[in-house]
């Protein structure tokens, strides 16, 4: 039966909903775009690390339009729709162009045996190739080596802070979670990094002698946090070269403002409900929650309520010690610990809807988490959602 939709296209590729599908290797990858022919830009930037990866993006992708470029930004996973992974000029890849390309690619996909992410990636390239961009700015999915982004050549490289995640896939210590991630540097031109540990600093230094470490940037972000300064920082230091280089045209006041200004989904994503202020977040290991906790006393001290809530396949149980100063309440569905118990999103919101109608809470643990928060309170009250400090609200 032909696909009536785009989840029936995704779907035949097995588990499409989150990235579980992690394949190591890039043979796959390298048969599906061999039959697409897909041109190359005049630059491609990668991104990899651990947490903050798709804030540079988003940043970096602001930057690189500010000065004029077509930019094909790629990221994951999505909040909402697929279509949130692919955008061109920060537009979302429409309805009608997903269509064709997934109409294109599948059949190679399905042949091949390649994993939902090497599709969405895939697709991303065939886009951006049809398009004709200028530059292509690609989000790593798990670690670099074996990531189907690195199937293709680079020129630059951008890691971001690197923490314990995906062990199961890159290994159990930091060192070995920075080797795969250093490899996204590899046969790069540029390679720019986020301030990192001694040792993971080593790792990167040698895949690439010349790396540049970056510092935070001074200037305040309009997506919240401490640590978005960071992100800041790795993705206006690596426009500065593009601009001391000549490979852009523009000034630093125009990419520094760009860059400061732009906003990235679900990253203390700010939503008022009726009398109820609630702030989202994706964040999903320990390393990530502890970059948050600067932050956090400025937007509530303490918070009524923390609603943690991860994928099956994952566990923030390690960072309940960090939350619990900055709660009244630990909400969850599982772990030692928890004040309140609530199988879902929905009816932790609910539950504090009820107890507190005034209340200021926090809720993350994944993008599904927050997915689910954003459809749950749209349905009840047909609040338009903005990231950052920004919101809009109908009656």
């Amino acid at each position: 039966m032909k696909p009536q939709t785009i989840d029936d296209w995704l779907s035949q590729l097995g588990q499409p909903s989150a990235d579980r599908d992690y394949k190591p290797g890039h043979a796959r990858m390298l048969a599906l775009l061999k039959p697409l022919h897909c041109k190359r830009p005049i630059l491609r930037i990668r991104i990899a690390g651990t947490n903050g990866k798709g804030s540079t993006a988003f940043m970096l992708a602001a930057g690189l339009q500010a000065a004029g470029l077509k930019v094909g930004l790629y990221t994951s996973p999505h909040v909402l729709h697929f279509h949130e992974r692919i955008r061109i000029n920060k537009k979302p890849i429409s309805h009608t162009d997903l269509w064709a390309c997934l109409e294109h690619i599948m059949p190679i996909a399905l042949s091949v045996g390649a994993s939902y992410f090497e599709v969405a990636t895939a697709l991303a390239l065939h886009h951006f190739s049809e398009a004709s961009v200028d530059v292509e700015v690609l989000e790593a999915g798990v670690g670099a080596k074996l990531d189907a982004t690195t199937a293709v050549d680079a020129d630059m490289a951008l890691i971001t802070p690197i923490g314990l995640d995906h062990e199961a896939w890159l290994g159990n210590t930091l060192a070995k979670i920075a080797e795969e991630k250093a490899h996204a540097l590899n046969a790069c031109q540029w390679g720019f990094s986020a301030p990192q540990t001694a040792d993971v600093a080593k790792i990167l230094r040698q895949h690439k002698s010349e790396i540049t470490f970056t510092q935070a940037i001074t200037a305040s972000c309009s997506m919240l946090g401490e640590h978005q300064k960071i992100n800041a920082g790795l993705a206006y230091a690596a426009l500065k070269t593009l601009l001391a280089t000549q490979h852009i045209r523009s000034n630093q006041g125009v990419l520094k403002n760009a860059v400061t200004q732009a906003i990235a989904p679900a990253r203390l994503q700010y939503i008022q409900y009726q009398q109820t202020h609630i702030w989202l977040d994706a964040a999903h290991n320990r390393h990530a929650i502890k970059a948050l906790l600067p932050t956090l006393p400025a937007l509530a001290s303490p918070f009524d309520a923390v609603l943690v809530y991860t994928r099956e396949d994952r566990s923030l149980l390690n960072a309940l010690d960090l939350l619990r100063p900055f709660s009244r309440l630990l909400i969850s569905n599982r772990g030692e610990g928890i004040d309140v118990v609530c199988q879902t999103p929905e009816q932790a919101l609910v539950h504090m809807l009820k107890k507190q109608p005034r209340a200021r809470i926090l809720l993350l643990g994944s993008f599904t988490s927050v997915a689910a928060a954003l459809r749950w309170l749209d349905s009840q009250s047909h609040t338009t959602t903005m990231p950052g400090q920004s919101h809009i609200k109908h009656p």
